[in-house]
């Protein structure tokens, strides 16, 4: 690992925190050999064919992804290679900045986290840094300081992600029937979506070291777009699978709010990122949340969860965390009559909203 005055203290973090048990820091660096899979591919000029049936074939693709995998790989998806490679170098300049100058200076909203300093042991602990930003921020010139140009590109990436979220949202809505297609663009909204910018530094001191812990999503649908480097695992027929990259598309996922909006029919798979021991990893996520205020029920009946709010939802993952250091996430909202379903979650460590 180079050292820089731009990284952030997590070699010392994770340090004081391995000294705690019985690892050793300075243990040889072993690659783990995992199963790649090639997630469903959807090319998205099919919503856009003048044949009706090809128009159905792309939904149903969607949201079969959706149910099976609860993720899928997009292209042709309106947003410009030119756009991404541009937001890349710019959000290379900014993880380079001086670590005191991300976390001091009030950049991107104030919104600059690393790894997880309240972490109680090597579980707990990501080593990544990321800049966390509202989409009511993305355009507010007081938030970039010194970089100044990445605020033009970062708009127009934030745009666009947030219509193609809106277009996907507006579909698998549409699958589940009722007339509630519309319902999405009525209660999400960019005062509480999020773009994520994430930068995973090399990592030659242990093979077991996550840049991000195991987690679901507390949304409606997360887009992520990635490099080439790598890194991305998700649970798969119970085990760990490698995502592999794909330079053309975009990464979908679907949170735990769809997945209790559709009664489990759409799924909030668990996800994780590795660490690479020698190259640095970069991806951007957009976040489809909707009002806190927000009612959230299963439109497929009976439901098997109780009505809540977003507010509600996380809320009580923070509570859970804070006195955990982990996230349950929807088995707490399981109706009475359905708990045997929690034996199908593994409580997981929350790493985003």
């Amino acid at each position: 690992m180079v050292h820089s005055d731009s990284y952030p203290p997590l070699l010392d973090h994770y340090g004081t925190l391995l000294s705690r048990g019985s690892s050793q820091i300075d243990e040889p660096r072993t690659r783990v050999t995992m199963e790649e899979c090639q997630l469903p591919l959807i090319d998205l000029c099919g919503l856009t064919s003048a044949d009706e049936t090809v128009r159905r074939a792309c939904a149903d693709a969607i949201c079969r992804a959706s149910s099976e995998w609860g993720f899928f790989q997009v292209v042709n998806h309106g947003i410009s290679h030119r756009l991404v490679e541009k937001m890349r170098s710019e959000q290379v300049k900014l993880f380079q900045a001086p670590f005191k100058t991300k976390a001091k200076s009030g950049l991107l909203n104030n919104s600059y986290r690393w790894g997880n300093p309240r972490a109680t042991c090597p579980d707990q602990f990501s080593w990544s840094e990321a800049f966390h930003v509202p989409l009511t921020k993305v355009s507010d010139e007081a938030c970039y300081g010194e970089f100044t140009s990445l605020r033009n590109v970062m708009t127009c990436l934030a745009a666009a992600m947030s219509e193609l979220s809106r277009l996907l949202a507006r579909i698998l809505t549409e699958n589940l029937g009722h007339g509630k297609q519309a319902m999405i663009d009525n209660i999400c909204d960019e005062t509480t979506c999020f773009l994520r910018l994430n930068h995973y530094p090399a990592c030659p001191i242990s093979p077991e070291m996550t840049g991000l812990v195991p987690h679901t999503d507390s949304d409606f649908l997360t887009i992520l777009c990635q490099d080439q480097v790598g890194g991305l695992q998700l649970m798969k027929d119970s085990k760990w699978v490698t995502v592999k990259p794909n330079k053309d598309a975009l990464i979908v996922n679907i949170g735990d709010l769809f997945q209790a909006w559709s009664n489990d029919v759409y799924k909030s798979v668990e996800h994780k990122v590795v660490t690479n021991a020698t190259t640095d990893r970069y991806s951007i996520a957009y976040f489809l949340c909707p009002y806190y205020d927000s009612l959230i029920e299963s439109f497929v009946k009976p439901s098997i969860y109780r009505r809540f709010t977003f507010r509600e939802y996380r809320d009580q993952v923070q509570e859970d965390v804070r006195k955990t250091g982990y996230k349950v996430g929807l088995p707490r909202f399981l109706l009475e009559g359905s708990e045997e379903n929690t034996r199908l979650y593994t409580p997981s460590i929350t790493a985003t909203s």
